[in-house]
């Protein structure tokens, strides 16, 4: 069993859902070495998440962020952590909701990923700035 472990830093996105298997993928090539294996991808946040869903149609994107911004609301009476703005709980709530990491299988040396599947990172703050991720991939 072959182990690799890479600290990765994404650029600074907007609020939203968006597509990052590219990013990720460009930035590991051990991935052709391994035949048979697992990918953890972990972020390092609590107010961004993880997730796989719809690759093509960016309108499930825009989905998820509307569903996900009126399940959390900004300014909600009842949200006590609010000394680091508006967005910053209801981020938290999204991020607890939709994980902070995912697996994905790897076979011949590459995710395998169904074809209408991609790698969300959901930015959940209105300024997230710039966000690490931990990927980990395991296999021979």
């Amino acid at each position: 069993m072959h182990f690799i472990q890479k600290r990765l830093r994404l650029p600074a996105v907007g609020r939203g859902f968006h597509l990052i298997t590219d990013l990720l993928v460009a930035e590991l090539p051990e991935l052709e070495q391994i035949q048979v294996g697992m990918a953890q991808f972990f972020i390092q946040h609590t107010s961004a998440s993880l997730s796989i869903n719809e690759n093509a149609d960016p309108t499930v994107r825009h989905d998820f962020e509307q569903f996900f911004n009126r399940l959390a609301p900004e300014n909600a009476p009842y949200f006590r952590h609010t000394l680091e703005g508006p967005d910053d709980m209801p981020a938290h709530l999204k991020a607890s909701l939709l994980g902070h990491a995912v697996q994905v299988p790897i076979a011949r040396g590459e995710l395998a990923l169904g074809t209408w599947q991609g790698i969300y990172l959901g930015e959940h703050r209105n300024h997230g700035g710039r966000r690490w991720v931990l990927a980990t991939l395991m296999g021979q």
